[in-house]
């Protein structure tokens, strides 16, 4: 491995220096950008690339971006899942189009209230639903109604988690210990009081836990996706249920990634039932827009604990949630672009990328392998998908990571910028795919080579 980090190193530099012979603009505009942003882009994230500078967009349509230099990229990243369904479906266009021309937020319901929520209720199979603006908004809402019906104050959730940036949800896990992860800035207080951590696939952990009686809920996603995909074991996801049902517990499933697995996400394809669904990025074609469901049982004990409480703020909510503009592109998402054609299109052309990058991965007897859930695919650098966090991060090597994400990159292949994960869209092609075999391909013979 070491000899490949050496050449991996090689490639990775002479990469570098081909993105600033093909993006002047990019750089010029990096530059420019600096003056009002900090390191130089909206927001740090955009910061966070294999390349010398960010990669400035000047159009999105389907799975192709035209950069600030006029070259044509395929898209795989698809904004990390945010953009999963495509960039600007016209289905979403058009009734963006039409509600700006009829109000886009009036912290009063929409005339499309009813038929969004029989959208949602259709796609997940939930009944009942809120709408917030982000996954993270929506997650940390959920924890405040879990632990008002519970009256529990303490969480679970599993090393390597993310759901998004929710303070209870920022540890790590050191010698068994919960505690704040190091990356967190301006974190005044202890995570570890209120949260506990332990390792994903770990049923007599969780157990041991929800034993002492006082988690109000355990938060996952069915497969971890920030650490590196790890994928839950058989009758792992169902052993949460029945242990949270055990000790009066609640099953909290984050599915803003998992909507990959099939139209309707992990839960729904593997007939699991949350007490709360989580979901948000792509299920507005792209606008910031989530929204959580739960069932008729779990709706009547909120309803209850709110109308007990005193006037006031609940903590629950902001001014745009649900604004008029979220539901005409939620609505117009879930009934004409996620459909269940869309889907099958989406599991076949993945079930196909996942066989062939596999292949050539074998054909190089390297020791990596292809990880897939659905639509969503991510190259580890391990020989067999992992089964935890520890694992997981084991696999990584950011030198090869970068290597591949920037040779694909100058050639109008993105990938995601961490994992190299790849997402396959309704309006991915046979050529698309194509694409990025075919550079792929040439990626591993210039690592092997260099």
């Amino acid at each position: 491995m070491h000899a490949l980090n050496s050449q991996a190193k090689r490639l990775l530099v002479a990469e570098q220096a081909r993105f600033s012979r093909l993006h002047p603009q990019s750089l010029a505009l990096a530059k420019r950008t600096q003056s009002h942003f900090l390191y130089g882009v909206p927001m740090h994230w955009m910061n966070d690339w294999s390349t010398p500078a960010p990669l400035f967009i000047k159009s999105a349509q389907g799975v192709h971006l035209t950069c600030a230099d006029d070259i044509d990229y395929t898209d795989f990243c698809l904004g990390d899942t945010g953009a999963m369904f495509g960039h600007s479906p016209v289905a979403v266009a058009q009734a963006i189009a039409k509600q700006a021309n009829h109000g886009l937020t009036a912290m009063l319901p929409s005339t499309l209230a009813p038929a969004t929520g029989d959208a949602l209720s259709d796609f997940f199979g939930l009944p009942f639903w809120q709408l917030a603006t982000t996954a993270t908004d929506a997650n940390r809402f959920v924890l405040r109604w879990a632990r008002a019906v519970t009256k529990r104050n303490k969480l679970l959730v599993f090393d390597g988690c993310y759901h998004g940036t929710v303070d209870d949800t920022m540890v790590d896990v050191v010698n068994t210990k919960t505690i704040n992860r190091p990356s967190l800035l301006g974190q005044v207080y202890d995570l570890g009081l209120h949260t506990i951590s332990v390792p994903f696939n770990d049923l007599a952990a969780v157990e041991q836990a929800l034993s002492k009686g006082d988690i109000a809920c355990v938060l996952t996603e069915p497969v971890l996706t920030n650490c590196g995909m790890v994928l839950p074991k058989t009758g792992f996801i169902e052993g949460l249920r029945a242990l949270t049902n055990q000790y009066n517990s609640l099953l909290v499933l984050d599915e803003t990634h998992t909507i990959s697995t099939d139209r309707g996400g992990w839960a729904k394809a593997h007939q699991v039932v949350p007490d709360f669904l989580v979901v948000g990025k792509p299920i507005a074609g792209g606008l910031p827009a989530a929204a959580y469901g739960f069932s008729h049982d779990m709706a009547k004990r909120m309803q209850a604990e709110k109308d007990q409480a005193p006037a006031g703020h609940s903590g629950i909510g902001t001014t745009l949630s649900g604004n008029m503009m979220t539901l005409a592109a939620i609505h117009a998402t879930l009934t004409e672009v996620a459909t269940e054609v869309a889907y099958q299109h989406m599991l076949a052309l993945a079930e196909t990328l996942a066989l062939q990058l596999s292949t050539m991965i074998k054909t190089r007897k390297l020791p990596w392998n292809i990880t897939r859930l659905g639509a969503r695919l991510e190259l580890q650098f391990c020989a067999t998908s992992p089964t935890n966090a520890v694992e997981a991060r084991r696999a990584q090597n950011d030198i090869l990571e970068s290597a591949i994400h920037l040779y694909l990159l100058n050639r109008g292949v993105l990938l995601t910028p961490f994992h190299n994960m790849m997402l396959i869209s309704p309006a991915t092609s046979q050529d698309d795919i194509a694409r990025l075999i075919k550079h792929f391909d040439a990626c591993l013979d210039a690592i092997l080579a260099a």
